[in-house]
This record gives structure tokens, C-alpha cells and sequence, in this order.
């Protein structure tokens, strides 16, 4: 009877499963107006941040054919708008300075007092480093922490997209000009419609960067932005970021164990001077520029940021 059912049936058995309701994914729907608003709500609610979390950086890609993994490091990192940031890493356990850096508008400063080395170079700086881990800035922590608000000149396109995994919703933000350009792309889960995804391009469609967000939790912001819109009592803050630097060659995670959003933070707190004795590396110059210089043993010391 089986052979005559499927002889019948040119020898094709179709099997219907019905997926349980608890196993299906939730998705809410949202308009392109909803998640704009809702994206430059959470970007101007948060003027600055001041946080203890965990790092890993992980250099070398597939394409180098090399991978380096690094422990996980202890770092206090403070961050305000604009573009102010500093990051001290401590070593787990014994809390040795592993790398001390800070970066405004300008600079960054990174001191490595390991190696007795205080590197000094422009924000703009691109792929200087002998050494993935070398291009490490910290500047690229700040665009992963307080993001800049769509202006109402951009253009955005809106998308739908769905994988295995999730649906999504994709807000592309345009560069203007002589050609037009990707600028950002910014990637909402639609089963919390919060931000999962944050790229950032660069001129000629060049991935800068690609910041994954989750895990999702609530956070007491100290006050509200200087004219933001009174904060929800829920205010949410992703307390795992994990940062890819495609073509700088190298990942960093971050796991946020505490967190203060928009308190004030004194200047001072940002300022990093060069330790007394270390050699003072400018990153970047050409090699009859490059130099390195000592700093005096007498001196002020460095002035640390306060924990």
C-alpha cells in the first residue's frame, strides 16, 4: 500500500511541522518616524558615562592568518560628550596599570608602562600600527558608547531583514555630497526593538567599524543631558558591546559590570600626562620625523583618573 501511495505520488513525501507558539520568535513593528526617535532618544539621553567593565581584545583576522588573544582586562573608563575619554586597563588579581589611554578632539594619549612607552598621535590617524593590537584607540571606544544623533538633513533609508537567528529592522544613513555614500547603518532587533547592530562606513563604502550590542538592562542616569528630554525611568543600556575594526585587525569585547550615566565629570579626570622616565613615541610621523624623547625622572607624575 506504502509503494502504491508513493508511486502515486511520483515517490514525494511532504511533512508538515508545526512549530510549537513558545518556539516561534516575537517580533513587534515599528515605522521608519518610530525608530528614528527612538534612536536619537537613547543617543541624547546619555552625556556622559562612567563605568568599570571587562575587555578583551582579540587581534589577526582569517585574512591575516593570524590570531592573537590577549586576558581579559579590568578597565575603569570614563566618557562625555564630545569627544572626551579615558581608559585605564588593570591587570585581574594584582591590579598592575596595564595601558592608560585618553583621547579628545584632537589626540590620542597612550601610556604602556610595561614596555616604558607614552604613544601620542591625530584621532584621525588610520592603520599605524606594526601590530594589530597597535591600533587599538581609544577614541574608538567613545564612537561605541555615545553615538551622534541623525540630523534631520540626512537621508535614511528603512528595510526589513531576516536571518536565522532574527528579524530586523536596518535605518541606513546617507553621506552627502559630490556622490553619495553610506554613512551609518543602524540595526534594530525587532523582538526588543532595541539597537543590535551599529556600522560605520567610510568614504568608498569602507567598513570602519561593526558594533554588535546586547544584552540589554536598565540603568539610573545620575541627571538628564543638557537638553534632552527627561530620561524614562527604564532607561536601558547594552551591558555587553562587542568592537570589530575590519581593517585595523582587531575585535575588542566589553562587558559592562557597573555603570553611571550623566554625571559630571571634572576635565581634569580626562587629562593624561606623560609619566615621568617613559619614552615619549609619536605615532604616525614618517621615519625621518619619528623620534622618540624621554621624560625627565623629575617631574609631575601622572595624573591618574579618580575610581
Amino acid at each position: 500500500m506504502l509503494a502504491l501511495i508513493l508511486a502515486g505520488c511520483g515517490g514525494q513525501v511532504s511533512v508538515v511541522k508545526n512549530t510549537p507558539p513558545a518556539e516561534k520568535p516575537v517580533v513587534k513593528d515599528a515605522t521608519r518616524e518610530e525608530l528614528l526617535e527612538k534612536f536619537n532618544a537613547t543617543a541624547g539621553l546619555i552625556n556622559s558615562l562612567n563605568a568599570t567593565v571587562e575587555l578583551k581584545p582579540i587581534a589577526g583576522s582569517k585574512y591575516s592568518g593570524i590570531i592573537e588573544e590577549y586576558h581579559e582586562v579590568k578597565a575603569f573608563l570614563l566618557a562625555e560628550r564630545p569627544a572626551n575619554i579615558r581608559v585605564i586597563g588593570q591587570a585581574p588579581v594584582i591590579g598592575t596599570t596595564v595601558f592608560d589611554m585618553a583621547a579628545d578632539s584632537q589626540e590620542f594619549r597612550v601610556s604602556i608602562p610595561s614596555k616604558n612607552k607614552f604613544l601620542v598621535g591625530l584621532v584621525t590617524l588610520e592603520r599605524a600600527g606594526s601590530k594589530p593590537i597597535e591600533n587599538l584607540r581609544p577614541q574608538h571606544l567613545l564612537d561605541a558608547l555615545l553615538w551622534p544623533e541623525i540630523r534631520k538633513q540626512e537621508t535614511v533609508l528603512f528595510e526589513e531583514f531576516n536571518d536565522e537567528a532574527a528579524r530586523y529592522y536596518v535605518l541606513t544613513v546617507l553621506r552627502g555630497g559630490y556622490q553619495t555614500e553610506i554613512l551609518r547603518k543602524i540595526w534594530f532587533d525587532r523582538s526588543v526593538l532595541e539597537v543590535a547592530r551599529l556600522q560605520t562606513f567610510g568614504p568608498r563604502g569602507i567598513l570602519l567599524s561593526d558594533i554588535r550590542f546586547s544584552n540589554w538592562q536598565s540603568v539610573d542616569a545620575a541627571k538628564t543631558a543638557p537638553g534632552a528630554p527627561a530620561p524614562s525611568p527604564n532607561q536601558q543600556f547594552p551591558r555587553s558591546i562587542r568592537i570589530e575594526r575590519p581593517h585595523d585587525d582587531y575585535r575588542l569585547d566589553l562587558q559592562i559590570a557597573k555603570i553611571t550615566l550623566n554625571e559630571d565629570i571634572p576635565l581634569d579626570r580626562f587629562k593624561l600626562e606623560q609619566p615621568s622616565g617613559s619614552d615619549l613615541v609619536r605615532v604616525g610621523e614618517s621615519p625621518e620625523e619619528k623620534h622618540e624623547e624621554k621624560q625627565p625622572s623629575q617631574g609631575a607624575k601622572p595624573q591618574g583618573a579618580k575610581q
